[in-house]
Formats: C-alpha cells, structure tokens, sequence
C-alpha cells in the first residue's frame, strides 16, 4: 500500500478528537468574536476589510502556486467586478481577473451547496492564459491515461512524491467527495476544512487548479459554519509555511488515513489566518481614524500617495516611500516631491526611517490601535 487512497478503507478518515477538538474551538470562538467586531465597522469599512482580505488571498494562492500578481492588479479587478468602480480601473494582467473572479464566488456564494458544475467553473477562471488553456483540460475533470504525478527533480532523474488516482475514478471520486462535504456540517468548521482540503488534494481531479481550489473549498466550510464569508486569508498564512504546508501534505498522502497529525497542522494555519486577519481589521480602523485627523491637511498629490501605501495593507510598501517613488506615483518633479514629503512629516502624518540622504524612506505613521507602522 502507497498512497492514502489505496487504503481498503479509503476515505474513511480518522483522527484524535483529544488533539484537535480544543484548537478548533479556539478558531470558531475567535471567528466568532471578530464577525461581532465586523458587525460595528460602517459598510465602507466592511467592504474595505472584506476587499483587502480576498486581495491577501488572490495573492498568496497564487504564490503557492509559483505565479505571481501585482497587488493593484488584483484589487482593481475585484472592484470592477463588484461594480464598485464609477469607471473601471485598467487591469494590466489579466490573469489577475481569473483568481479575482474565484475570490468574489467562494465568498458570495458560499451558502450554495457544492457541485460539480461550479467547481468546473471555478477551474475554467483560474486558467486563463491563452498556453495552458491549449496544453490542459478545462472546466472538466481530467481524463488523460497518463498517471497524475507530483513530481520533482530535472528531466531522466524525477522523484515522485504523489500519484493521484487515476483518471477513470475521478468522476465516482468526485461524487463522493461533493456528497460528504454538503453532508459534513456536524463537523467543527476547522476540522471539515481540513478534511476536506486534503480530501480534495488526496483525489487531484484537475489537471491544473487543485491547489486554489483546495484551498477555496476549505473557506467555504469555514464561511458555512459562521453563516458568513469567512474573515482571514487562509493562504497567507500557508504561504509563509509553504515547506511545513507541503511537508504535511505529503506525509498525509502517504497516511494509514489516520490523519490527525494533519489536522493539527491544518487548524494551527486557520488558526494563525484568523489572528492575522484581527490585525486586518485594526489595520482598517486605524486607516479611517488617519484619515480623520488628516484629509483636510493634503493637497491632491500627498493624498494620492498616503492612498497608495495604504492600500499594501499591514505587510506595508514594499522599502517605504521615497522622493523618487514619489515623484514617478504622482508625475511631478523630484523637488515637489522633496517638499510635499517634508511637509507630512511635519504634521506627523510620516515619520523617517533610519538613514537618510538621497536614499532617504518614509513610512506612514497611523494613529490609534497600530502607532507606528513599518511600511
């Protein structure tokens, strides 16, 4: 016996209630609380904190995935898909509308039962450029003889480190998989989210796409327990553990389908992802109370640049905010720049970062819960 679902008992998982009941208490008891905290916000407020988390996630499921987009790219295409946008804003990649679009759906639509038919759908947003589309199946299920591998390793000297089932069992695979998960709510929402991404992941029924849909499959059993979409952006959080994240995968793969170890991996990621995204929704507070003592002090330049650090959100602009940086965002001169960055300094709305001369880098400074943020 080599992989999980070769078990006779295939996929009838267990694992140590004792290990994970506690934690993912702890997740639907903090879930929980900030949905309460979320309730309070203005609706600019909740579409702001809903917008910037669904941006984190587009972001880093793609990373996991070795593709990358530009955060503005992403944001921008969920607004105008939201018709939040008088004028829709320029999209430079359009790859970025494919996982845009997958954000919007699992968070507007999370009450809806699975199907096949939408997570078709889903695989058809995902894969957009004009090559993959050509070189693998879409909006079905894979069906090519050949053995669906994770492998490693140059050409003549792969390792193999999953072989998923093949593909004459996808569709019975499938179908048992949609079935137990709209009938797993008894589940703690941690738990089913953690079954159930690596369920899906087990099966691979995608030539390309398991790895977002997966994880977009674990925000609806999470959104479904709190009657709400989900507040944490669960990939961020695999991201920053991508070797400990695929490390359990693989050992889970290999499982006597005892997977308990995994879980307790798994609910410390959504439990870390639900932190994080409390710091999200400060972050947001903070942001309008800087706003408050602000606004009325800037010029339409300053204005544009204060929006545009902002926007990177808690992880902050990348270096910090230079003159040159300056000038290029809002296409005036070096010296204006120069002056308009003097003059926020002045009114404490940025403070210096160490250094100085011609490389020198601001950060803003937000008032209220987060003091001095390290953009």
């Amino acid at each position: 016996m080599k992989y999980i679902w070769q078990h006779k008992e295939w996929p009838n998982f267990t694992w140590d209630n004792n290990a994970v009941d506690n934690k993912a208490y702890e997740y639907a008891m903090a879930a929980n609380r900030l949905v309460g905290e979320v309730k309070h916000l203005s609706e600019d407020q909740k579409s702001e904190a809903l917008i910037d988390l669904m941006v984190s996630e587009a972001i880093k499921t793609s990373q996991i995935e070795g593709e990358n987009f530009d955060r503005e790219d992403v944001r921008s295409s969920i607004r105008n898909q939201l018709g939040l946008n008088q004028t829709p804003e320029t999209v430079k990649n359009s790859k970025a509308n494919g996982i845009a679009s997958l954000m919007i759906s699992v968070r507007e639509h999370f009450k809806a039962p699975l199907t096949a038919e939408r997570l078709w759908e889903w695989q058809d947003k995902i894969i957009v450029g004009r090559l993959e589309r050509a070189s693998i199946e879409i909006g079905k299920w894979r069906s090519n003889p050949e053995p669906m591998q994770i492998v490693s390793g140059p050409y003549g000297k792969e390792k193999v480190h999953y072989e998923a089932p093949p593909s004459e069992q996808i569709d019975n695979e499938m179908t048992r998989f949609i079935t137990w998960f709209n009938n797993s709510h008894y589940l703690k929402a941690a738990i089913r989210a953690g079954v159930a991404h690596l369920y899906f992941e087990c099966i691979h029924p995608f030539s390309d796409g398991n790895g977002r849909i997966g994880r977009a499959i674990s925000e609806i059993a999470l959104s479904q327990e709190l009657d709400h979409p989900t507040l944490l952006s669960l990939s961020t959080t695999i991201q920053n553990k991508r070797n400990e994240y695929y490390n359990a995968l693989n050992k889970a793969s290999y499982s006597n389908l005892d997977i308990t170890e995994w879980l307790v991996c798994f609910i410390n990621w959504v439990l870390d992802s639900q932190n994080q995204a409390k710091d999200q929704i400060d972050f947001v507070l903070s942001k309008a109370r800087f706003w408050d003592v602000y606004i009325t002090q800037l010029n339409e330049r300053q204005h544009k640049v204060l929006r545009r650090m902002l926007r990177e959100g808690p992880e902050g602009f990348k270096g910090g905010m230079s003159a040159q940086k300056y000038s290029k965002i809002t296409d005036c001169s070096k010296a204006t720049a120069t002056r308009d960055l003097t003059d926020l300094l002045k009114i404490g709305a940025i403070l210096k970062l160490e250094g100085g001369g011609r490389n020198t880098r601001y950060v803003i400074r937000l008032v209220g819960n987060i003091q001095n943020n390290n953009f």
